[in-house]
């Protein structure tokens, strides 16, 4: 989907809702706002530092700020987000990352990772640094026993385009230019999740390049691979390559859309706690999510089993309470996905987690509030997203560091603008808003919808699991070489 530069206040709006609509969650890469240096001052002259020429054997290629590529390539997915990395090390193999490794090391350069680019706060790049980009590893290589190899830099459009003609599945998310690399060590869900788990639970084997330029697999350190299943990216090392268990492809998806207009804060509360209710029966080949777009509802229901009569009524009586209901034909999958893909090209945004819940208990108290600020300003989006099922499995919680499986809903907060001197205004709603749900108790957080409003992250994003997450950053990347403003500290 291309999107113009200009757009009409009517044309935004239906931006936003495919962007949100398209699981803009998935997660890996970019920038801290706060950080944001002005190129044309010369704070990240590249000139001012002085680096040791490589002597490259491989086919690592190092771009500088003098090289065309530069600007381009040090952009990522948010465009609100600048930083300027002295040297970006374009990767094409485990090799080429050890030798990136050992230049950031050799000139004293911060490493900072990137495959997709779609990291919230721009974690997959930096200031003065070295960025590894990922995005030439990106080959997908069937094995045997239904295993797939994938690069990290590979994007979900891409492995899709692989995987489902031979009739495969790896429970991933739906936007088509996330990265697996980013997505997978975080965590990751989409609309198979609730029937597979999540994206790390089909990590069944990694390799990665540590701290000092040496390589590692998973086959020798279950530990390493219970702390990338979950532990989030750009901590531990830079992985070159992911072994997954793949599944059957269904052959086609069903969608059921459901929508709501002219909302005050009140009705959107009863119909957030109608669909709670729903959500929770649905069987487990059902995704559903609730995407409140200022005053309009979207309600997505997606199946990839056969309809049934059950499902037919909890859509009924959930319509009751809704302006519109419609069901589309079942379609195929690879089709069907293409249509959740999101955009194709770079957006202003500043999204983040906005909490994980068991039920509406968790949110009911206070829930008007925040509604309030959300149907009242524009570009605001709040989604909910449905979990549970056998992302709750206890063989999957012992064997990754993911520590959220408690929790049946996953919560986003987003925020859209077309030109910057918007974004001030939603930035503030957007904390505002976070606030109301923090001073409630709302604590745990997906690090794949990181933020830089939460101060207690370690225990947001990983729960108990944070000190034994240190003791593994301590093993494979002592130094913190590889790090960013909310990266595990050994």
């Amino acid at each position: 989907m291309a999107i113009k530069k200009l757009y009409s206040r009517k044309d935004f709006l239906k931006l936003s809702a495919v962007l949100s609509a398209g699981l803009f969650t998935s997660i890996y890469s970019e920038a801290n706002a706060n950080q944001v240096i002005d190129s044309a001052s010369g704070k990240a002259d590249a000139n001012k530092k002085s680096l040791e020429k490589s002597s490259s054997t491989t086919s690592v290629e190092f771009i500088r700020k003098d090289d065309a590529q530069y600007e381009s390539l040090r952009k990522g997915f948010n465009k609100r987000i600048n930083k300027f990395p002295l040297v970006i090390a374009m990767c094409s193999s485990t090799k080429d990352v050890v030798e990136a490794i050992q230049y950031a090391n050799n000139n004293n350069l911060s490493v900072a990772v990137k495959s997709g680019g779609h990291s919230m706060e721009g974690f997959s790049c930096n200031n003065d640094g070295l960025v590894i980009n990922l995005s030439r590893m990106n080959d997908v290589e069937f094995l045997d026993n239904h295993k797939i190899k994938v690069g990290p830099g590979c994007n979900l459009s891409q492995l899709y385009d692989q995987t489902l003609p031979r009739k495969r599945i790896i429970p991933a998310g739906t936007c088509g230019t996330v990265g697996i690399g980013g997505l997978t060590l975080g965590g990751g869900y989409g609309l198979f999740s609730r029937k597979y788990g999540l994206t790390c639970d089909s990590l069944l084997q990694a390799t990665i390049v540590d701290g000092n330029g040496v390589v590692h697999s998973t086959k020798d350190d279950p530990e390493l691979l219970w702390a990338l299943r979950g532990g989030g990216a750009g901590n531990f090392g830079v992985a070159t390559e992911l072994v997954f268990q793949s599944y059957e492809a269904p052959d086609t998806v069903q969608a059921h859309h459901l929508k709501a207009r002219k909302l005050t804060a009140e009705r959107a509360k009863d119909l957030l706690e109608k669909w709670f209710a729903f959500a929770q029966n649905l069987p487990n080949s059902c995704f559903s999510g609730f995407v409140l777009n200022g005053g309009t509802l979207n309600i997505l229901v997606t199946n990839f089993e056969p309809h049934t009569p059950e499902l037919q009524l909890l859509l009924e009586n959930l319509a009751t309470a809704m302006d519109e209901f419609k069901s589309s034909p079942a379609d195929e999958i690879a089709k069907k996905l293409k249509r959740y893909y999101g955009s194709l090209v770079p957006v202003y945004f500043k999204n983040s987690s906005a909490g994980f819940y068991r039920s509406f208990k968790d949110i009911e108290s206070f829930i008007t509030g925040a509604l309030e600020k959300v149907v009242s300003t524009p570009g605001i989006i709040y989604q909910v997203n449905t979990l549970g099922g056998n992302i709750a499995n206890s063989d999957f919680e012992k064997a990754s560091s993911y520590p959220h499986r408690a929790y049946n809903f996953i919560s986003e907060l987003q925020a859209y603008w077309e030109v910057p001197t918007r974004e001030e205004k939603l930035k503030t709603v957007s904390q505002e808003i976070l606030k109301i749900f923090s001073s409630n108790g709302i604590k745990s957080q997906y690090i794949n919808y990181c933020s830089l409003e939460f101060k207690d992250w370690q225990t947001a994003y990983y729960g108990k699991n944070y000190a034994r997450l240190q003791e593994v950053k301590s093993r494979y990347d002592p130094n913190n070489v590889i790090n960013h403003p909310q990266s595990i500290k050994s």
